[in-house]
């Protein structure tokens, strides 16, 4: 009888750790109700976001909080600085627009034999870039690659706008992301979009080549986030509900099969539809906008993070997410180990 092999069988990208680094500032809705005209009731039943971390010191951004959090994942999972082959960092929040944040960090924790760049897939950036890590994993171009999802949204919000300003927070998440023949284990399958359209409804206008820098564009407070927030929730809700189901049909997973939804944390009523349509009991719903916020692009890393002791080997989890451009997708992924 003719019997498989470890060859024969293909390798997937795991996640093999996964560590956060978080500001000691809190930005809570008391606060933000002196600075904006805005109250925690209306922001608890609109959003969800209790309170929000802040980094605001000044003379740092992304870079230092990515390279905070690699720290502590090369430190808790014993890996030396000179094996990493590659760094990716998703982000919309680069220190600068060049060089790439990726390098800023190599440099700041010691990584000298990688390459890597960034990725910048507005909220979605963290899929996104798990794809792209994937695939160098099941070439066998690389075989440890460090993930960092980083956002200073703090430094693109407008906080005169109660529309925008309740939303976001700071936060960065590194993730180790190493090969697996494990048949149980690992990234299974992704289903990821695009539509410019979205480029209409959620943008930062001024400070890329189209609106360069000028005194008018910062009077007119064109280098903070603009969104058109009623068209974005239309179509956040249909497509990460949508995407979800499809990579449900697709990989015949029913509800009862999925461990937990992680779902981005850009908004409760969103993360509440996307469940219900999947057909989960709110127990599979992991949550955590009313601490932290929408963190863009590391949201669903900091629900992993924080909820890993909960994770066991295999349990099956559907990443969905929503994000400028539009961006959008859903993930099939098998938990890789226990703690």
């Amino acid at each position: 009888m003719y019997k498989q092999s470890l060859m024969d069988i293909k390798k997937r990208a795991a996640i093999t750790g996964v560590e956060a680094y978080l500001p000691d500032y809190i930005l809570d809705n008391n606060e933000l109700s002196k600075i904006v005209d805005t109250t925690d009731e209306w922001i608890m039943s609109r959003i969800g976001v209790r309170e929000r971390k802040i980094l605001k010191e000044d003379g740092l951004g992304t870079s230092f909080m990515g390279a905070q959090a690699v720290k502590l994942l090369l430190e808790k999972t014993g890996t030396k600085p000179e094996d990493v082959d590659m760094l990716l960092c998703a982000t919309v929040t680069p220190d600068m627009l060049f060089p790439a944040t990726a390098n800023v960090i190599c440099d700041k924790v010691g990584i000298e034999n990688a390459w890597g760049y960034d990725i910048n897939a507005g909220c979605s950036g963290f899929i996104f870039s798990f794809e792209t890590a994937a695939s160098f994993i099941e070439t066998g171009r690389a075989k440890k690659i460090v993930l960092v999802t980083g956002e200073r949204m703090s430094a693109i919000t407008d906080y005169t706008d109660r529309a925008t300003c309740p939303l976001f927070g700071d936060a960065a998440v590194a993730m180790l992301i190493e090969p697996t023949q494990d048949p149980n284990s690992g990234l299974f399958d992704s289903i990821l979009h695009v539509d410019g359209v979205g480029r209409k409804y959620l943008y930062q206008k001024a400070g890329g080549s189209l609106y360069p820098a000028t005194e008018e564009t910062v009077k007119n407070r064109e280098h903070f986030i603009i969104q058109d927030g009623q068209t974005v929730f239309k179509y956040a809700v249909s497509r990460m509900a949508d995407v979800s189901v499809e990579i449900m049909e697709k990989n015949n997973i029913s509800s009862e099969d999925i461990a937990y939804l992680v779902p981005h944390q850009a908004n409760m009523r969103i993360i509440q539809a996307t469940g219900k349509r999947m057909g989960l009991e709110k127990e599979k719903i992991l949550i955590n906008i009313e601490k932290f916020g929408n963190t863009a692009g590391t949201s669903i890393p900091l629900v992993l993070w924080e909820f890993k002791d909960r994770f066991k080997k295999g349990d099956i989890l559907i990443l969905s997410a929503f994000g400028a451009g539009f961006t959008w997708g859903s993930m099939y992924y098998k938990w890789a180990y226990d703690l």
